[in-house]
């Protein structure tokens, strides 16, 4: 008796382990790929890095006038502090940023902000210092009137932009803005009020 397999049937046994073998591996990676996927839309979910204004301090305030110019003469340094907490999984990276202090919509003063990582799950704290630029003033015909009536608005802004990488890299910007007076009598900030925003 032969027992010799004939070999159309050897190559329909070969044929069918290579199937096998070919199922198991694409259901291996569509595994692995929903299982990514699920652990991306739930644990590794990117969540809004949000950046937060905690103090803004009045360090230096200067102003003189020159009635007979009809000008203000004025300097004003503010120190603030700024938090940016990560609540994700993984680290923030954010890139080279600015801070400014804008006067009636007008850029006034300005200070960089370097670029940095910060970990996951945690909050890092910068230190910015603010000071006017006299010289981009002297053409601001309320700077004159509102020293007169003794309230001087100023606003900062801050925006700060980088990624949060999981699967894949996502883009994120974040927007800091506090509107804010300054009482030239009292030399103090009055009637501070700030908005946070993010965009993914």
């Amino acid at each position: 008796m032969n027992t010799t397999t004939a070999p159309g049937k050897r190559n329909l046994i070969k044929n069918k382990r290579c199937c096998c073998i070919c199922v198991w591996i694409t259901s291996a990676i569509l595994g692995l790929g929903l299982l990514f996927l699920i652990l991306g839309l739930t644990v590794f979910k990117a969540k809004r890095p949000v950046t937060k204004i905690n103090s803004v301090g009045l360090s230096d305030l200067d102003v003189s006038l020159d009635l007979a110019r009809l000008r203000v003469v004025l300097n004003v340094t503010l120190d603030i502090g700024v938090s940016v907490e990560n609540p994700n999984r993984v680290g923030f990276r954010y890139t080279n940023s600015t801070a400014y202090l804008r006067y009636r919509g007008n850029d006034v003063g300005e200070v960089p902000i370097g670029a940095g990582r910060i970990g996951a799950r945690d909050t890092r704290a910068l230190n910015l210092t603010l000071t006017v630029m006299a010289d981009r003033l002297l053409s601001n015909s309320d700077l004159y009137t509102d020293a007169l009536s003794g309230t001087l608005p100023f606003q900062t802004y801050i925006r700060m932009e980088g990624k949060v990488k999981i699967l894949f890299s996502i883009h994120v910007v974040t927007y800091t803005t506090c509107d804010l007076e300054i009482d030239v009598l009292n030399r103090t900030i009055s009637n501070q009020k700030c908005r946070y925003r993010t965009k993914l």
